[in-house]
C-alpha cells in the first residue's frame, strides 16, 4: 500500500475559507476541541490499519542552511511575516490509493475550530516516494 504525508499547514494553502479564524483566537475550550478531533482521527485510522505516525508541530522555528566545509551551520530565527506557509504537523498514512489519501485529508480539514465550525483547512497531500535512501525497511 502506497504512503501519504498529510501536511498540515498554518493558513496554508490556495485561498482560506471565508470562515477562516486563526487559531490565535481561538478559546482554551475550542483548542481542546480540535485536539481531541486530531486524537479520533488517529484512532480511527489505527482501527483501519492506515495509521504509521502523526505529529503536532510548534509554531517557533529555526532556519538552518550549509555554512560551509569549515563554517559551523547557519541559522536564523523564525517564522518571518512574510512566510506564507509554517507546518503545523502531520499525519502519516499507510492507504490503498490515492483516493483514499484525499478521503483521510478531506475529512482531516473539517476538524472543529471557532464555534465549533469546521476549518476547512488546506491539507497538503505528498506521497512517500518509494525506494527513497531514508527508507529502512
Amino acid at each position: 500500500m502506497p504512503k501519504y504525508l498529510l501536511l498540515k499547514n498554518y493558513q496554508g494553502g490556495p485561498e482560506h475559507h471565508p470562515n477562516f479564524v486563526p487559531m490565535s483566537e481561538w478559546t482554551e475550550d475550542e483548542i481542546t476541541a480540535h485536539m481531541a478531533f486530531q486524537r479520533h482521527v488517529g484512532e480511527m485510522l489505527r482501527q483501519q490499519g492506515e495509521f504509521v505516525d502523526v505529529q503536532a508541530l510548534n509554531p517557533d522555528v529555526t532556519y538552518v542552511r550549509y555554512g560551509g566545509p569549515d563554517a559551523a551551520p547557519v541559522t536564523t530565527d523564525g517564522p518571518f511575516p512574510e512566510t506564507r506557509e509554517l507546518a503545523a504537523g502531520w499525519f502519516m498514512i499507510d492507504v490503498e490509493s490515492e483516493t483514499r489519501a484525499h478521503e483521510v485529508a478531506a475529512y482531516l480539514s473539517s476538524a472543529p475550530g471557532k464555534g465549533g465550525q469546521p476549518i476547512h483547512e488546506w491539507i497538503e497531500v505528498r506521497p512517500v516516494m518509494s525506494g527513497a535512501p531514508a527508507a529502512m525497511e
